[in-house]
């Protein structure tokens, strides 16, 4: 069965209108005759929303009871036996209530897309996992309700549904979002104009990120490697030499003045392993890089503008900052610089050469082509071929020329043919070139007449010295490339059974000092070292061994011959000798070792999730059970106590006070599972403080409460507020002789202070249930709670002020 397709519609606020967008989408869907049908939709009492949904078929939500509290939920197995073509499900982030199958739900709707049910949904950007961090420090309000960041990135077509801040204001003061006594708190809160457009911009551009997903895939599947200038990228190309920091910070402010552009900076390691860069200038690049927020990357190849064009059009990179060459002018004439060369070869690509103090400097170093490079045999079999060839040619002349008399031309070339064959199989097409040409030349002077002279008497001969030369590069050509391709078939099985290895113990869950031992083992190193950097640190570069094998290991990237970035942070540091073939490998391998590390690192943190997670729902349990049990035997206490018997009174005064510190006990783990919903508006102090009084009801105890002639709202949870107010003036009628005071004041900027001040001091009251209680309450609402006895009991709370008197 084919997978559903999801839908989800993106909004910035609450009220931008995703749920009416998504409801438009199901009537113009059921217009064009697909089925669909409404799984959930919230309306929020929106008669323009719940109008859309008019016409539309809905599947009745399954009704549940939470601590005493219905609830609706979506259900999902009727949704599912219905089976339509299309449902229309809204809030996607929302988490369910105790009781149903799936915790979440955006699980539930992977249900429906799995059973091949198209999902049409809605979610704000503040419920992605990635930003919950980001909206806290915009907003100040934590999102409880949060949604993997992969589950949308998994979605066939997001739909961003947008309005300018003024707008949605403007939608929120004409009531078409929320009622009426929740305009004004939320105007001056979560809906100020700058928290609306620092959402807007986060929405925006995580949409902007998805885009660009979707069109790397997309040039990816059909093969397109022709630059599309959709989004500003400047590359800066380092050499690890002291320049690198200036070239740095230009490419930064080129960056800077494009909005939406990305700094990449590249540097390219030489093929042959011979690199002459300072690893700790590299690395000290690398950090600055990181810190302007760009993204440092490295490779390897033979030619460093090929390399550095390839990764510029597999980036789709529009700008190159490269630095002036250091080469002398008459170096620039015996070869082209690389600024020149990657000109030349950059296409639509703009090139930035930029001056530095180390440009043009004297003298003409020329970085001619390394030997062996290009044939694959590498410098040291390239060199001992020469030397071999330089050595064995003379040897073997003068062992034929003892024997002239018996030799004749056609044997003495074959033997020179056969040592021209050695030569390639060891180093190549150039040595054997070489020792084709000396064996000619040595087969003129001492076996062709005259001897001991250049000169050719005979035609035949040149002939044959020419066919030889000719048959001998042919020869020793094709023979160097067969040596070559065997070795590189050898050099691949070797690489593809090291991998698998690799691969075949990752799968199996094989511990990571393991792993790095057997890597240290592959290779033959000395030493090997899995380095993690502290991102905390801002100093500089702090690294931490996170595995090693081997003897005195390196503890810092700069300490080892060789190493290869793992991931963000993570470093392989190894010390030994590698070829340049080992190095990839090491690097695929360090890869492998990285999804290792992931993969612990991810299990760890289930495991103590999950630890957390049972050992919260056996407390909160067992929390539930006994308060439940206690209450019911506090009743029976209550009605038993409640009668005509005067001297029953004190017993059922305690018996009370137990059944309100378990109602305490019920509602503070409810705060603390977030279960306890807040209804925050403006409130009147003074309506507040009436309902105090009349909850501590008549007794004969005097209250002294002081006023100003004009105090402002506060905004606050009015039974919230009322019910921490009447439990702090009771613990203060409790605690002391003396009348209890309270004060209201106006402290700027635009915040009320409440104080409740009498009795004598009790240092332990400082953590009664009560009070901790009320502590909790008054900062979920936004405000502050202090213990301030001045001698004697007493507490501070403070609220923020509304505005309105």
């Amino acid at each position: 069965m084919a997978r559903g397709r999801l839908q989800i519609f993106l909004g910035a606020a609450p009220g931008v209108g995703k749920t009416y967008a998504m409801l438009e989408e199901g009537q113009r869907l059921r217009a064009a005759g697909s089925d669909v049908v409404v799984g959930f939709v919230e309306a929020h009492g929106r008669r323009p929303t719940a109008a859309m949904a008019e016409g539309l078929e809905t599947v009745e939500g399954q009704a549940l009871t939470h601590r005493g509290v219905p609830f609706t939920e979506m259900d999902l197995d009727a949704v599912l036996a219905r089976r339509p073509q299309v449902a229309l499900v809204d809030e996607l982030a929302h988490t369910n209530v105790p009781g149903t199958r799936n915790a979440k739900r955006w699980q539930d709707v992977e249900e429906l897309l799995d059973a091949g049910i198209d999902v049409a949904t809605t979610v704000n950007v503040q419920h992605l996992e990635s930003l919950n961090d980001v909206v806290m420090q915009i907003t100040g309000v934590r999102q409880r309700e949060t949604l993997p960041d992969e589950v949308a990135r998994r979605a066939d077509q997001i739909e961003l549904v947008d309005l300018p801040p003024e707008v949605l204001r403007r939608r929120m003061v004409h009531g078409d979002i929320y009622s009426p006594d929740r305009i004004e708190a939320a105007l001056t809160h979560y809906f100020r104009v700058g928290n609306l457009i620092a959402l807007r911009e986060l929405a925006l551009l995580w949409l902007a990120d998805r885009v660009e997903e979707g069109l790397q895939r997309y040039r990816a599947e059909h093969g397109i490697a022709a630059l599309w200038e959709t989004r500003e990228r400047i590359l800066v190309a380092l050499t690890g030499g002291p320049e690198g920091e200036t070239l740095i910070r230009r490419a930064a402010r080129i960056t800077a003045r494009t909005p939406g552009s990305e700094l990449l900076a590249l540097h390219v390691t030489p093929a042959d392993g011979l690199a002459t860069t300072d690893p700790a200038a590299l690395d000290n690049q690398r950090r600055l890089v990181e810190s302007l927020g760009g993204g440092y990357h490295q490779t390897t190849g033979d030619d460093v503008v090929a390399s550095l064009m390839d990764f510029a059009r597999a980036e789709n990179v529009t700008q190159i900052v490269l630095g002036a060459s250091r080469r002398g002018r008459l170096g620039m004439m015996l070869a082209p610089g690389v600024g020149h060369r990657t000109v030349r070869a950059s296409g639509p690509v703009d090139v930035h050469v930029v001056t530095h103090d180390e440009a043009a400097g004297t003298g003409f170093p020329v970085r001619l082509p390394h030997p062996g490079s290009r044939s694959g045999t590498g410098p040291r079999r390239f060199w001992v071929a020469l030397a071999g060839a330089v050595l064995l040619l003379p040897l073997l002349t003068l062992a034929m020329a003892a024997l002239r008399d018996h030799l004749d031309l056609s044997t003495v070339l074959v033997a020179y043919l056969l040592l021209v064959v050695v030569t390639a199989l060891v180093g190549g097409l150039l040595p054997a070139l070489v020792a084709a040409v000396g064996a000619a030349l040595l087969a003129d002077y001492y076996f062709v007449l005259p001897l001991h002279s250049p000169a050719i008497e005979q035609g035949a001969d040149i002939l044959a010295l020419s066919v030889f030369v000719v048959t001998a590069a042919l020869i020793g050509g094709t023979t160097g490339v067969a040596a070559r391709r065997s070795r590189q078939a050898v050099r691949a099985t070797a690489e593809a059974r090291a991998m698998t290895r690799m691969a075949t113990a990752v799968a199996h869950g094989v511990d990571l000092p393991s792993l790095v031992e057997q890597v240290r083992e592959e290779f033959g190193l000395a030493s090997v070292s899995l380095l993690e950097r502290d991102s905390g640190d801002t100093v500089g570069p702090r690294w931490y061994v996170v595995a090693s094998a081997g003897e005195g290991p390196p503890e810092r990237p700069y300490e080892a011959d060789a190493e290869c970035p793992v991931a963000e942070g993570l470093v392989l540091a190894a010390r030994g000798s590698l070829s340049t073939d080992d190095q990839q490998v090491l690097g695929a391998c360090a890869a492998q070792l990285g999804v290792a590390y992931e993969q612990g690192r991810l299990a760890l943190r289930a495991a103590e999730t999950d630890d957390l997670a049972e050992a919260e729902r056996t407390r909160a349990a067992l929390i539930r059970v006994a308060g439940q049990d206690l209450r019911e035997r506090l009743r029976s206490a209550e009605a038993a106590l409640d009668g005509p018997y005067a001297d029953a009174a004190p017993a059922l005064a305690s018996v009370r006070r137990a059944a309100q510190i378990v109602a305490d006990l019920d509602d503070l783990s409810r705060l603390h599972g977030g279960a306890l919903d807040l209804y925050l508006r403006p409130v009147d102090v003074n309506e507040v403080l009436t309902a105090v009084l009349d909850d501590i009801g008549p007794g004969g105890r005097t209250l002294d409460i002081r006023l100003p002639g004009s105090l402002p709202d506060v905004i606050a949870d009015a039974a919230l507020l009322t019910r921490v107010l009447t439990a702090l003036v009771a613990d203060a009628l409790r605690s002391g002789v003396a009348a209890p005071a309270l004060l209201a004041e106006e402290e700027p900027p635009d915040q009320v202070r409440i104080r409740v001040n009498g009795g004598r001091a009790d240092p332990s009251r400082d953590d009664s249930l009560a009070l901790r209680l009320a502590r909790d309450l008054i900062e979920a609402m936004g405000g502050t709670f202090d213990t301030a006895g001045n001698g004697g009991f007493g507490v501070a709370l403070t609220l923020p002020a509304s505005g309105h008197r």
